[in-house]
């Protein structure tokens, strides 16, 4: 497996691997990879004739107060699991290979960034999507694949790449949990043990909203009171939203659909954590 550290090696990589016409998988993370990456990085490596991961914790992406000197770095590790999985090369800029001094140049985010996320995470979208762009340019690759669980993030790409001709076959790939049910994040080894115990109240929370949508509930604001007594009844500290929308637009409605999706956003201690399900599944 090779290690690519500026964007000048990992352009002659990916453009000889294109002159044989291969295909090309992109798996973009942080780094503190869990089974949830590696399941990217393992479908990658199906789907694929080769496969490229980038470890690189976006600057962009965080706000002030955010967790970007704490979020946990765990290089050696990763390379290690990346190469176990079958990853081809690894490309691992420095914040100063990937934004220069007077860097300026943003791109704007698409309207499903303006909700949920978007709404509590000014600006988090603007650097997704700024740092997704680049990484397309940098690694020019066929294919692209991203989790689930970020679910909203996993909308945005896919309507940038579609709205901006990038012409990438992306592929959202299922949560990977826990086996009590507990999303895989690498923001979970912050919690204590006890808040741990609380935090699988999210997936208890949805479970119980995808039980009452398949025995026939249908509103969406008793859906929603569902999720929230359930997130309470866990020991939650703080929900920032339980809600269903459409899957597509992200947009709320009256009746949830065939097209619906349950989306939690709640702190446990001081963590934030992420969950969703849809609803008919």
């Amino acid at each position: 497996m090779e290690v690519l550290n500026n964007k000048t090696a990992a352009r002659r990589w990916v453009m000889h691997q294109r002159c044989e016409q291969r295909s090309l998988g992109l798996v973009p993370t942080m780094g503190a990879l869990h089974a949830g990456h590696i399941s990217l990085a393992k479908r990658a490596v199906q789907r694929c004739d080769v496969t490229v991961a980038t470890i690189f914790v976006n600057p962009t992406q965080f706000a002030p107060g955010e967790d970007l000197d704490r979020y946990p770095r765990t290089l050696e590790n990763d390379l290690r699991l990346l190469r176990d999985a079958g990853v081809d090369a690894v490309f691992v800029p420095a914040v100063d290979e990937m934004y220069a001094e007077d860097f300026s140049t943003y791109v704007q985010p698409p309207d499903v960034a303006l909700c949920l996320e978007g709404e509590r995470r000014p600006d988090h979208f603007r650097g997704v999507t700024t740092v997704v762009t680049k990484l397309f340019h940098i690694l020019p690759c066929t294919h692209a694949f991203f989790g689930h669980k970020d679910y909203q993030q996993a909308r945005v790409l896919q309507t940038m790449n579609r709205e901006l001709d990038f012409g990438i076959e992306i592929e959202i790939c299922p949560t990977v949990r826990e086996p009590d049910g507990l999303a895989l994040s690498s923001r979970n080894r912050y919690l204590s043990d006890d808040e741990r115990r609380r935090a699988l109240g999210l997936h208890r929370a949805l479970t119980v909203a995808c039980k009452a949508y398949q025995d026939g509930q249908r509103g969406t604001k008793v859906l929603e009171q569902l999720m929230r007594a359930e997130l309470e009844n866990a020991g939650i500290d703080s929900v920032e939203y339980a809600v269903v929308v459409n899957s597509q637009t992200l947009q709320p409605s009256v009746h949830a659909d065939e097209e619906a999706i349950a989306l939690i956003a709640a702190r446990v201690g001081s963590t934030r954590l992420i969950d969703n399900q849809k609803l008919a599944t």
